[in-house]
């Protein structure tokens, strides 16, 4: 059942319920959405607001105030504004209504039937999964060992876990110089390092952050964690977590959202880390091509075709997007740089064409829950996960190959969108 309450500028708040809201509900919800309840079961006029296949961060949020006001049953809560001719949403994460009614958050689509997949080869190229020949013909080796046709999951999944994102084939790889093949390949380079002056990591390259010897933390909390008790001192050895991550695919395409979920991805990477961490602050850094903001600088004058958005465009979107998870999951962006480049040789433009976006954080944890235990046999698994769609699934292929190489569908879809308010509950 969708209610709905109107505010004085128009905005329309649709409340989805699974059970019938008394009147004390009602006036309760008057009073926190500032709008007068409308009793009717639809509204027609033109509206934007979000996708109804993707709850947004701000209904995550008010459905917890909803719960903590005992308002039981309400399922989902989104704003849509009404629409004019002159007004822009990004059509990512909002489309344009021209009626609320009771279908609005009813999603149709059903999960489509598994596809074996008759040319490996040409499935590549349709879904953009970056795969090499060497992989393709690995594929179609497994198909013939195995006697059936691989199916369009197994071939997409295989696609992801075996990407340069994930699987590091450069880094990990043999480098064969001059017919002579190196001892190291370069992740064990970089590994070398630690491994000769570990001096006061207490880990690295075990977890997707690394921990190094904090100070003796005093430490005012409950003297048990499960039941009623009274707050203690107390202290213990701390860790502290470094961690950086890229997102420079995902910010090139869709600069709000690539930089904002690179943030996140950093703060959940160190929230997981050993047998759990907290955040403390973040930091990013933005390298573009030249914005092109003030024209009275003759070198960055010349205006150039962008193949998404352009430079000043992406630094203000990813700036509020890297900012926006930040805030939202409480854990502040202290602080960052800037490098805008280009260079123009041989009649060539060398530049921050795809954008470099690196997020990064600090955090602490207890230096006894710094290290995960090793897995045994009867251990069991438990996997934890919402509704999922399409998008952010391909991105650790996509985001390894030239940008621009697939269409704007695949692109657009191997970005990830971001809810820091869920990225909250969930941790």
């Amino acid at each position: 059942m969708i209610l709905y309450f109107q505010d004085k500028f128009e905005t329309i708040f649709a409340v989805d319920s699974s059970t019938k809201l008394n009147d004390i509900d009602l006036k309760k919800l008057e009073w926190l959405f500032v709008a007068k309840h409308i009793n009717q079961a639809s509204i027609n006029s033109n509206f934007v607001g979000p996708k109804k296949t993707m709850i947004s961060p701000w209904s995550t949020n008010a459905v917890e105030i909803s719960e903590n006001m005992a308002i039981t049953g309400i399922l989902r809560i989104e704003k849509f504004v009404p629409k004019k001719s002159s007004d822009y949403f990004d059509p990512m994460l909002f489309e344009d209504y021209s009626i609320l009614d009771q279908n609005l958050f009813k999603i149709s689509a059903s999960p489509k039937p598994i596809i074996e997949i008759e040319h490996i080869s040409d499935y590549n190229l349709k879904e953009g999964l970056a795969l090499n020949h060497e992989e393709v013909n690995y594929l179609n080796e497994l198909s013939n060992k195995l006697g059936r046709k691989l199916t369009d999951s197994e071939v997409f999944g295989f696609s992801q876990v075996n990407s340069e994102h994930c699987r590091h084939k450069i880094f990990n790889g043999k480098f064969v110089i001059d017919g002579i093949e190196k001892e190291s390949s370069l992740f064990k380079l970089i590994k070398k390092t630690s491994k000769e002056n570990p001096n006061e990591i207490i880990s690295a390259y075990k977890d997707n952050v690394a921990f190094v010897k904090g100070p003796i933390v005093e430490q005012f909390a409950p003297k048990h964690g499960d039941k009623p008790s009274y707050f203690q001192t107390s202290k213990f050895n701390s860790v502290i977590s470094l961690k950086a991550e890229t997102h420079n695919f995902p910010t090139t395409v869709e600069p709000f959202n690539g930089a904002a979920t690179g943030s996140g991805g950093e703060i959940r990477d160190r929230l997981a880390g050993g047998k759990g961490s907290l955040p403390l602050a973040g930091t990013a850094v933005y390298m573009t091509s030249y914005p092109r903001y003030d024209e009275k600088r003759q070198w960055i004058k010349e205006e150039r075709p962008w193949l998404y958005q352009t430079p000043i465009d992406i630094l203000i979107k990813a700036s509020n997007g890297a900012s926006d998870f930040g805030n939202k999951f409480g854990q502040p962006l202290i602080s960052g740089s800037v490098l805008t480049f280009e260079h123009i040789e041989n009649n060539k433009t060398l530049g921050f064409d795809k954008v470099i976006m690196l997020a990064g954080g600090i955090g602490f944890a207890k230096e006894n829950q710094s290290l995960k235990d090793k897995p045994s046999e009867n251990n069991v698994i438990v996997v934890l996960g919402g509704d999922n769609y399409r998008i952010g699934m391909g991105g650790a292929a996509v985001s390894s190959t030239e940008t621009g190489k697939y269409n704007s569908g695949i692109e657009l879809n191997a970005v990830q969108r971001s809810n820091p308010e869920m990225q909250k509950k969930s941790s």
